[in-house]
């Protein structure tokens, strides 16, 4: 008997008010990284409507311009005139900023390994579980739900930027359920778009409109049948919308930045913070691992989670699991996995290069799967050496 499942993801536009924040957040990291590349960052963003709020730990030895950089990102997204309710020119920036505490800092210079004579690394930024996952649903080795999601909200901003729909405002939202029978993906089973517009166009002309630019241009016409439901704009109306609309704050779009929901979380967010935070840096590293592990065919799909300690550079724990989908043991594929991949926070910086400003592109539509952007991570490159084991 065939076992039927359902699977919702989302995502959002840049637009969007928390995206807002993520990408300002990211800038300012960037910004910082590109002139004191060891810099440490923490930056939390938080906006309503006319202000932006910048606020966090920084300690670096260049100096940036924090309002400048939150302004151009704004009107980068597209919210530049009142009457979008945002305007990047006219809106307030404050900005508080502190140094890293010196406590913090004494654990992440050097860690309690090489305080114990053993070899210079730097420990971890903070305790916690980092999860990373993949499978083979996709050519990216992400779950369909969430590569389709995303992909929507792409492709919801590019026509608006193109001026291919040019009553389209920055803040969107998508959603895709897919359909799977014994585990395996089958149909899209509903798509949901929400897309803040233009006062003056008609809802029939939106739902038109988004089926032609939209959907019809990113959905496979054979994952859609008769039953597939559409909902465009389910309220009718979607004028107010950003930070007009709605406050935002960096870090609460966690579960669009990962799996779409398919895999665990460990809680911490990504943008605004270093690579020597291990939410960010081990998070791209347990997605490294596991997106290796299937594309090496030693699972189809498999999450991976590592776990840190402050100031410690070893991973406290580290856990595979592919699901019954193994070609090997669980308990095996880990023990490769201490063996091929060198998982200490200043082994995982240098393997994926992370003190390069390259953060803002990932702070809108996922930090996974991102294969156009070259990112390290998204690298199969680890996968031939995998295959020894099989």
């Amino acid at each position: 008997m065939v076992q039927k499942k359902y699977f919702t993801s989302e995502s959002v536009t840049e637009g969007h008010p928390d995206k807002i924040c993520d990408q300002i957040s990211d800038a300012v990291l960037d910004a910082i990284l590109a002139k004191d590349p060891a810099a440490r960052v923490a930056c939390e963003t938080c906006c309503t409507t006319g202000m932006v709020m910048i606020m966090g730990e920084i300690s670096t030895n260049c100096y940036v311009d924090i309002p400048s950089i939150a302004r151009n990102v704004v009107l980068d997204i597209g919210y530049d005139r009142a009457k979008y309710g945002f305007d990047g020119t006219t809106c307030s920036v404050l900005t508080s900023i502190d140094e890293q505490s010196s406590d913090i800092a004494l654990g992440v210079d050097h860690s309690l390994e090489t305080k114990e004579g053993g070899e210079e690394n730097n420990g971890a930024g903070d305790q916690g579980m980092m999860f990373g996952y993949a499978c083979n649903e996709t050519p990216e080795l992400m779950p369909l739900p969430i590569s389709l999601a995303h992909k929507l909200a792409k492709q919801l901003t590019k026509v608006r930027k193109d001026g291919v729909l040019d009553y389209l405002r920055p803040d969107g939202k998508t959603q895709v359920t897919i359909e799977y029978d014994d585990g395996k993906p089958k149909c899209v089973d509903t798509i949901v778009i929400s897309t803040q517009h233009s006062d003056s166009v008609s809802l029939d002309t939106i739902r038109k409109d988004l089926k032609k630019h939209v959907i019809d241009v990113i959905v496979d016409k054979d994952m859609m049948d008769e039953d597939t439901k559409i909902y465009i704009n389910p309220t009718g109306r979607f004028v107010i919308g950003g930070p007009q609309g709605d406050s935002g704050l960096t870090g609460r779009k966690l579960i669009v930045d990962t799996y779409g929901g398919m895999a665990r979380h460990g809680g911490g967010a990504f943008s605004g913070k270093d690579p020597t935070k291990v939410d960010r840096s081990a998070a791209y590293a347990a997605r490294y691992v596991a997106k290796n592990i299937v594309a090496a065919g030693l699972a189809e799909k498999c999450e991976v989670q590592l776990a840190y300690a402050i100031g410690v550079a070893k991973p406290v724990s580290l856990l595979v699991d592919t699901y019954g989908t193994g070609k090997l043991d669980d308990e095996k594929i880990a023990e490769i996995v201490n063996k091929e991949f060198d998982l200490r926070p200043t082994a995982i910086i240098e393997e994926l290069e992370l003190r390069k400003p390259m953060y803002r592109q990932l702070a809108a539509y996922g930090h996974f799967g991102r294969e156009d952007l070259g990112v390290k991570w998204e690298s199969v490159e680890p996968a031939e050496r995998l295959k020894k084991y099989l």
